[in-house]
């Protein structure tokens, strides 16, 4: 996210906290180095899916509702649609206070994890950024989302 707050879009705070819990939810490698391991500043499973949901309410409706806000266009939106749908599937099925572990173990886990993964390369290319970087901390994307 080195480019964000990307704010050629209207709703660009509410897409960079999109972004920033598709990028989570999307690296099983970091889900292991800091979601497991409990390092501090990267939040944990519930709190990404809080982010994804919070301020869209995605978890009601399709992210096509917010073509030309957050998202570019009706690709993202599906894509993110696809991402929303199998992470609260499993998040209903564990519950939202399950430990880290819960839902890495999960038999779903790697589909939630792939389609997160379809998303976030697809926003992270589109906004010019590099999907591969590892995920930046919450302190980070709260500065981030207070300027511009």
């Amino acid at each position: 996210m080195d480019g964000m707050p990307l704010n050629d879009m209207p709703w660009w705070r509410w897409r960079s906290n999109v972004r920033s819990a598709l990028h989570m939810l999307s690296d099983p490698e970091f889900q292991q180095s800091c979601w497991l391991a409990g390092v501090d500043g990267y939040g944990d499973v519930t709190d990404a899916v809080y982010r994804l949901v919070e301020d869209t309410w995605l978890d009601n409706w399709s992210a096509e509702k917010y073509v030309g806000t957050i998202f570019r266009d009706a690709q993202e939106a599906s894509l993110v649609d696809v991402a929303v749908l199998r992470v609260l599937r499993i998040m209903h099925q564990v519950g939202p206070d399950a430990p880290v572990s819960a839902y890495l173990d999960h038999h779903a886990w790697p589909e939630a994890v792939r389609a997160a993964r379809d998303a976030h390369v697809h926003l992270a290319t589109s906004d010019g950024e590099d999907p591969d970087a590892p995920p930046r901390t919450l302190e980070v994307l709260r500065i981030l989302t207070r300027s511009a």
